[in-house]
């Protein structure tokens, strides 16, 4: 059952910025860039919660990590599962990792959270952005050739984080950065998780 108490501090310098998401079909090698710094002034928290594609089942891709393991992710079922899709150099993927990351930790096994990565470059990006950042949580999928989000329905921005129930039937997804450590986000999550009582 997901703990209620699930809230850590968030500076408020978070929320200070207008940048809500990274076009990932902008010109000018946004995918060439460099990772984003610690420096870099945060994205406010816009993430919206859309419900049009609720229902439909976790796509046929494969993923990746960085040793070469696979994951068929259409067979990701038996529980739920928050896909998280992001890139090391979108800023406002950045912000809400630490706190999916917490989030991962929280909701332990009443939730399977999958982090995939849409840097092209891989595990030349992923590796050292993770052992830079320290998460002990987050899983490093990778998807270099942009299949996943192509066929979840093609979305010209990061983050996108989409639940799934236990039968993989999309439940909701929230394009843009939001905040993971709200009540609201716990209150989403658990429309996949079975009530226990």
């Amino acid at each position: 059952m997901l703990k209620s108490s699930y809230r850590l501090a968030f500076p408020a310098a978070i929320l200070a910025a207008a940048l809500a998401g990274c076009d990932t079909q902008g010109e000018g090698g946004a995918q060439g860039g460099e990772e984003v710094s610690s420096e870099t002034e945060a994205p406010a928290l816009t993430g919206f919660v859309d419900r049009t594609f609720a229902g439909t089942t976790l796509p046929e891709v494969e993923l990746e990590d960085p040793d070469g393991t696979t994951l068929a992710l259409a067979q990701a079922t038996g529980k739920p599962v928050l896909i998280n899709i992001w890139a090391t150099w979108c800023v406002p993927c950045i912000v809400e990792m630490p706190m999916l990351d917490s989030l991962a930790g929280e909701i332990g096994d009443d939730v399977r959270v999958l982090t995939v990565s849409a840097d092209i470059q891989g595990a030349e990006k992923v590796v050292p952005f993770f052992e830079a950042k320290g998460f002990t949580n987050l899983p490093r999928w990778m998807d270099q050739q942009g299949q996943l989000a192509e066929a979840l329905g093609g979305g010209g921005s990061l983050p996108i984080t989409i639940l799934y129930d236990a039968q993989g039937k999309e439940v909701w997804r929230v394009i843009g950065a939001y905040d993971w450590h709200s009540d609201e986000a716990l209150v989403l999550i658990a429309e996949a998780v079975p009530d226990e009582g």
